[in-house]
């Protein structure tokens, strides 16, 4: 299952255009849980890609319409590919949808422009709380009032096959062995580590264990780059040798179907999302024309995985947090059912679903409920345990919009100077986020 989620226009100007537009019809429900009878109706929920797995759909639908008698509940799935314009859209009009699933990167940019309803203090408590994956509550946040809260996370470990590469490989006690262990793996036919050039998500965890960063406030709330700094600079170094020297994938290449190289057998170490695992171990034989081939029965037989390391023996390294947020929309035409829907999908039942699927769950005391037995799980939920994310700024859904980073990390694969390329898109991203 790919999950691509690069946009396509100027977020936060789109957002404030539609705003602007709609500014007078802010739906005339009451937005809230309050006390009495929801009206009867049908509720929309929008998720995204197919990581939510059927069983946890099939529970939402079923309880929400065993327990509000006279409704329904209708899943639409949605695409990632450009689902902030389709979103900025749906959601400021009179058709909105009435829970929707979004990218915990791209959460800033909505919950600052007022698309959802707020979650009060009490009724986040009773959906969580502290229990809750930290730090999606605070890309869910905005003015220090809760609006969208975690949904599930992922991680991304290093997968790859023992059968294929040999069983006599041992894993890497650190970051800078993995370096080197990914240039020896790499033959003519066969990248040690598969590192298409666009792919900027593989590249943080090497930024932050030199002890570079991507963005950070100053003192006078101004923003500043950190890819140019000396932990920055370091971590660049390292990304463009594995790009270089351990990695056959076109310098231009997206992070998008990985599995393809992977049941190729060209492909030694994959860092990917743990949910790939699912398109991996898909049928060589796709049910469907447009569905994309796995190998099951091949490279996927004894597929395994383990959490990209640390600089330091024994530790694993900061990596991006995947996942996704949930929303009650601001303009859903019956907020009450909708919230209702809400807590189903926060609720301990439906999140223990995710995490029995492999997903790390919104809630911390539910991690234990990933399959013990299932090394790729485990290895996502050891990575997940050392997450970062990207600048908590309404605005970086603009720098992913502009293709900043995607640029700046093919121009690395290609090998222009490292130095040159940091200190171009630093400018770049404190244009974007101090605009």
């Amino acid at each position: 299952m790919k999950r691509n989620r690069l946009v396509a226009t100027s977020v936060a100007s789109t957002i404030t255009l539609a705003l602007a537009l709609t500014a007078c019809s802010t739906g005339g429900n009451d937005n809230g849980s309050g006390e009495g009878e929801a009206a009867t109706g049908d509720i929309r929920v929008w998720l995204n890609g197919s990581d939510t797995p059927d069983a946890a759909r099939e529970y939402l639908k079923t309880t929400f319409e065993e327990e509000n008698p006279g409704s329904t509940l209708t899943i639409e799935e949605q695409s990632w590919t450009g689902l902030v314009d389709k979103l900025t859209t749906s959601l400021s009009g009179s058709d909105s949808p009435d829970v929707v699933e979004v990218g915990n990167t791209q959460s800033p940019a909505f919950t600052s422009a007022g698309f959802f309803r707020e979650i009060t203090e009490e009724e986040f408590q009773s959906l969580g709380g502290d229990d809750l994956l930290k730090g999606f509550v605070e890309a869910g946040d905005w003015d220090e009032k809760h609006y969208a809260l975690p949904y599930y996370a992922g991680s991304r470990a290093v997968f790859y096959s023992p059968s294929a590469i040999g069983s006599d490989i041992t894993v890497p006690a650190t970051l800078d062995e993995y370096v080197e262990l990914g240039k020896s793996l790499k033959t003519d036919s066969r990248s040690g580590v598969y590192w298409p050039g666009q792919d900027w998500y593989n590249a943080l965890p090497f930024i932050w264990e030199n002890g570079g960063f991507i963005a950070e406030q100053n003192d006078a709330g101004e923003w500043e780059g950190g890819f140019s700094s000396e932990g920055g600079l370091a971590g660049l170094a390292q990304v463009q040798d594995l790009m270089t020297n351990a990695s056959l994938a076109p310098k231009d290449g997206q992070e998008t179907d990985l599995q393809v190289p992977f049941c190729e057998g060209k492909v030694a170490f994959l860092s990917a999302p743990t949910w790939i695992q699912w398109s991996i171990n898909a049928p060589e034989e796709p049910e469907t024309p447009d569905g994309v081939p796995g190998c099951a029965s091949t490279y996927g037989g004894d597929l395994t995985a383990f959490p990209l390391p640390g600089k330091e023996a024994g530790t694993t390294a900061q990596v991006f947090a995947g996942g996704s947020n949930i929303a009650v929309a601001q303009k859903s035409n019956n907020p009450e059912l909708a919230f209702k829907a809400f807590e189903i999908m926060m609720s301990d039942e439906y999140q223990t679903i995710l995490a029995e699927n492999g997903l790390i769950p919104a809630k911390v005391s539910l991690a234990s409920a990933v399959p013990q037995d299932n090394p790729i799980a485990q290895a996502g939920v050891a990575a997940a345990a050392n997450t970062r994310l990207t600048p908590a700024s309404p605005k970086w859904a603009d720098v992913e919009a502009q293709n900043v980073l995607q640029s700046a990390f093919t121009k690395i694969a290609n090998g222009d100077d490292v130095k040159t390329v940091a200190a171009e898109l630093d400018a770049k991203i404190e244009e974007i986020l101090n605009s």
